[in-house]
Order: structure tokens, then sequence, then C-alpha cells
């Protein structure tokens, strides 16, 4: 499976995501305690919002010893990111696989699987508007389901439009046989919001976790610096702590998604639609 995280708040520079927690993403593409395999090495990618569409970087190789996102990492500060580090589930390990996933203004990545998505892919595919068809340029099961939320009214109605591609993936797995088709954790955004899902068939989702806010921690952590420089409205999601900070991090239950954006961020339940 893969590792990643969310950022949005106060701009900061990647370095202080991606490389400076103690357990960054860049120390789990080399050890992630909490995902399926503990090395995530088989691509990586990050999308950042500094005004108007998304900048993304892509590489084919492991992040831990990319030089050009090191550089990177230390010169571009922003208010939203998202970062991915990916082990594939069987696609191929080419840029066009790496997330996130670009279209327009929006971003989207993804840890799981479309169970057995060979079987399901050309009656996926087919759902899949005309228009944004050709738009696709990877393989993944991830990049479909980015597609397909498209399709259903993503850039309207974000969290109606994940759960009627979940129920659709859901119902055309069933009527294959499959009795799980799903599992998944996502963030989307649009460059003004971020919103996070975690879900699965099974009901037994991959880990993912959300910070606790700012105001609270300065009151927990007075010495910890970067709390007096990020504001209030600052949040992370990530699919790991990214250190072991005393009430920093908060397990995001079960079939539940959550929004940050400008003032109250929200956290709800979440259940697919069927068609």
């Amino acid at each position: 499976m893969c590792r990643w995280l969310a950022y949005s708040g106060s701009p900061l520079l990647l370095d202080d995501l991606l490389y400076k927690p103690k357990h960054s993403l860049i120390d789990q593409s080399l050890h992630a305690t909490l995902g399926v395999e503990t090395t995530n090495g088989d691509g990586f990618g990050v999308g950042w919002y500094t005004g108007g569409d998304p900048g993304v970087f892509h590489g084919i190789g492991p992040a831990w010893n990319n030089r050009n996102l090191r550089n990177l990492a230390a010169h571009i500060r922003a208010p939203i990111v998202l970062a991915h580090i990916r082990a594939s589930t069987g696609t191929p390990v080419q840029e066009s696989n790496c997330h996130p996933f670009q279209y327009q203004n929006w971003l989207w990545m993804h840890n799981g699987s479309i169970a057995a998505f060979p079987t399901v892919k050309r009656d996926l595919v087919l759902r899949v508007d005309p228009q944004l068809y050709p738009f696709i340029e990877g393989s993944t099961d991830s990049e479909l389901m980015f597609y397909l939320a498209l399709t259903l009214g993503l850039r309207d109605d974000p969290p109606s439009a994940v759960a009627r591609m979940v129920g659709f993936v859901e119902k055309t797995g069933r009527e294959h046989g499959i009795e799980h088709p799903i599992q998944m954790t996502v963030a989307t955004s649009d460059g003004v919001k971020v919103w996070a899902f975690r879900y699965s068939s099974i009901g037994d989702s991959r880990s993912l976790f959300y910070s606790t806010n700012v105001a609270t921690l300065r009151e927990l952590h007075p010495d910890v610096a970067v709390l007096q420089h990020v504001s209030d409205e600052s949040r992370l999601v990530v699919s790991e702590p990214l250190g072991d900070l005393p009430g920093a991090w908060n397990a995001v239950p079960e079939s539940t998604y959550g929004v940050i954006q400008e003032g109250t961020d929200v956290i709800t339940s979440f259940q697919p639609q069927w068609p």
C-alpha cells in the first residue's frame, strides 16, 4: 500500500513537512510502522498550491534518495500540500502512476485498492465521462477512482461525489462476486479546502490520523517552536503520526470524512451511495 500526508494552514516549507519531523514521510518511505509494507519505494509525489492550479512533482524512484525532491523542499513554501509515497499493488512503477493525480485545480491521492481490479476495470472505465477519459494517463485503480469521482460531481460536492464513486465500485465489485470491493483512505483538494476520507467495504480501513488543533497544542507544549509560527487553523491529516508528541494525533474513526477549511473544520460519518 502507500503512505500520505495532507496539510492546510500557514505557508510552510515542504522541508518542514517532508523531512524534519521525527517520523516524516521520508522516514516512512523506509520505515513505515502502520502500513501493509514497511518500505514504500515505488515512486512518490508532492503537490502544492500557491495560487491557481497546483504545482506537482513526481519521481519513480524512492523518495528517500531523490536529490531533486530534497532541493525543492528547501525552497517551496505553500499553504496546502499533498504528498504521497507509493508501494505498488501491481501496476507499473512509472510517473503517470504516481500520486497525487491532477486535473485542473484538483489533486487526489489514495492509499488502498480496488479488489480484483483487472476483473472490474472495464466496467469502471466505461462509467467515466467521455470528456474526462482522455485525461487518464496511468493504469492505477487510484487514478480511475479520481476520474469516476470527477464524473460523479467532485467539483460541485466532493463528499457526495466520493460516496457515489464508492457505491458504484462496490456495486460493480459485488456483481462480479467480490465480497469486499474497496479499501481506501483518500485526500483531495481544490486549492481552497482539503477533504479526507477513511472507508473500506470490510470495515477495517487503513490507518489515518488528524492533528489536534494548534491552540490546544500550544497550551500543552509551549516550548515547541513550530507551534508558535503556524496559525490556529493549521491542520495535518496523515497515514501515520509524524512524531510522538503527546496529545498531537487523533485516529480518524472508521467510515468517516473530514473537511479542512477556513473557520471550523468538519468531521462526520461517510456512507457509500449506491446507484
